[in-house]
């Protein structure tokens, strides 16, 4: 096996010329790197052709301060960098990386502690990550990117938060938290100009609406078991059916998140009805005589934000508090999805929706399952295995039937009292926070998971 992870050496430019580094005599009979000629030496977007100098007992590669500064490098000599190394030999190019670009929404340079507000600890964590796998990761918002494709402006970390120009990365991955942020024309001649001139891979690349999820999982057999009839609410007529069908139905914003905007429709005695607004204190109540004096006083909101009508599930619940589940599904280091995390989330008092935002509660499948109103004939240690079936399924649909690259999803699921499994919905940006604290000084397996799946799209 090729031993691909390297030391990184920066010396004066004046003892070392910018068209030439050493390389340890080890790694260039290793990897049959031509001695004494020309080869294209690449880093993210950064090309330069460079002469080899194998140098006996080097353990690693020395770079001139030059270079190492059109890398986006640290050129202290007390910066110590390993790098995975490749050699192509039909195209003659030295590569190092990979180079991991983290696309985030905003900084604040005035906080130099905390140059991220509250995901600089998680910024931290991959910068840990990345040192661990050989790879080199850096940090950039929209308002970074400028003229040329081939560099952005960035943040490294390196004894402290600070920018540099860098080369554009391999990889992508697009943390932006807001659609107007990511339909921002920079942003997307960014996207697409990598791509077409680096061969730039983007992963989680656009956000995902309710409504496209479900329309495009219903042409998938295999998938559909796990669907509650939805709609997109666009007429009297669909809000009619859905009521008269179901005792209970869910209106969700077709672009919400964190349980915002949800309303849960419920049908009382004779023709009138109860509507029950998600709000951060707890649930808004208002009865409305008949159906259509319900449907006429949503139709203020109807007209700002489009809205999914979703069939009423009878959820398993724990105190008469319903729960779903989170599962975070991620592409591994071969390329294929897998499980990294699944936890049961249960509704906080007042709240009928589960997000932690809104007041709810984190524990095991396991525990939720255990103590929750789940019928006795059902078998309930099979529960968790019902569930990460049914995320991976739906990660492999998602796949099939959305044409974008996703990395990873944070795929919610419910289970009802009859052990059924439905999908609630599917979040293309999860917020790792949702899943596992983040304890300073711990890596968690959902960071190194992105850089495995980094590693695999890059050829690292």
């Amino acid at each position: 096996m090729l031993k691909s992870k390297v030391a990184i050496q920066v010396i004066s430019s004046g003892t070392l010329p910018e068209d030439t580094i050493m390389v340890g005599e080890f790694y260039v009979k290793q990897w049959k790197i031509p001695r004494g000629q020309h080869v294209l030496f690449k880093f993210g977007a950064f090309r330069q052709y460079v002469k080899i100098i194998p140098v006996a007992k080097l353990n690693g590669i020395r770079v001139s301060q030059s270079v190492a500064i059109k890398m986006g490098l640290p050129t202290e000599s007390k910066s110590r960098l390993h790098l995975r190394i490749h050699f192509a030999a039909s195209t003659g190019t030295l590569a190092l990386g990979p180079l991991i670009g983290v696309l985030i929404s905003r900084d604040f340079a005035h906080i130099p502690d905390k140059p991220f507000g509250s995901i600089t600890m998680f910024c931290s964590e991959l910068v840990e990550a990345c040192k661990a796998h050989g790879a080199y990761v850096f940090f950039f918002t929209p308002n970074h990117i400028g003229d040329s494709v081939s560099s952005v402006q960035g943040w490294i970390y390196s004894d402290g938060w600070r920018q540099v120009t860098m080369p554009a990365p391999d990889i992508i991955n697009n943390r932006l938290t807001t659609r107007k942020l990511e339909n921002n024309p920079d942003v997307q001649h960014f996207f697409k100009e990598t791509k077409r001139i680096y061969s730039t891979v983007v992963f989680n690349e656009k956000f995902l609406d309710k409504t496209e999820v479900f329309d495009a999982l219903k042409k998938d057999n295999a998938l559909d078991r796990y669907l509650p009839e939805s709609h997109q609410l666009s007429s009297y007529a669909t809000f009619k059916s859905m009521c008269t069908k179901y005792n209970n139905v869910f209106l969700k914003p077709v672009r919400g998140s964190l349980g915002k905007g949800i309303i849960r429709v419920s049908h009382l005695e004779g023709e009138s009805y109860q509507a029950l607004h998600a709000t951060p204190t707890g649930s808004k109540r208002q009865i409305h005589p008949s159906l259509g004096r319900l449907y006429s006083s949503l139709s203020v909101k109807m007209k700002t934000a489009r809205y999914q009508i979703q069939q009423g599930l009878q959820l398993i619940e724990v105190g008469k508090r319903p729960v779903d589940f989170r599962a975070l599904v991620q592409k591994n280091a071969t390329g294929k999805w897998m499980i990294t995390s699944i936890v049961a989330r249960t509704a906080g008092s007042q709240h009928f929706v589960s997000n932690l935002a809104r007041g709810g509660s984190l524990s095991t499948v396991s525990a939720a399952v255990g103590k929750s109103n789940l019928n006795t004939n059902i078998n309930r240690l099979e529960a968790p295995g019902r569930l990460r079936q049914a995320a991976l399924t739906i990660a492999n649909g998602i796949d099939t039937n959305i044409p974008a690259h996703f990395g990873e999803l944070g795929i919610d699921l419910a289970m009802d009292t009859n052990g059924k499994v439905w999908l609630l919905e599917v979040n293309s940006k999860p917020s790792k926070n949702d899943n596992t604290p983040l304890n300073e000084g711990k890596i968690r397996p959902s960071v190194r998971m992105m850089i495995q799946y980094a590693r695999f799209l890059s050829g690292f």
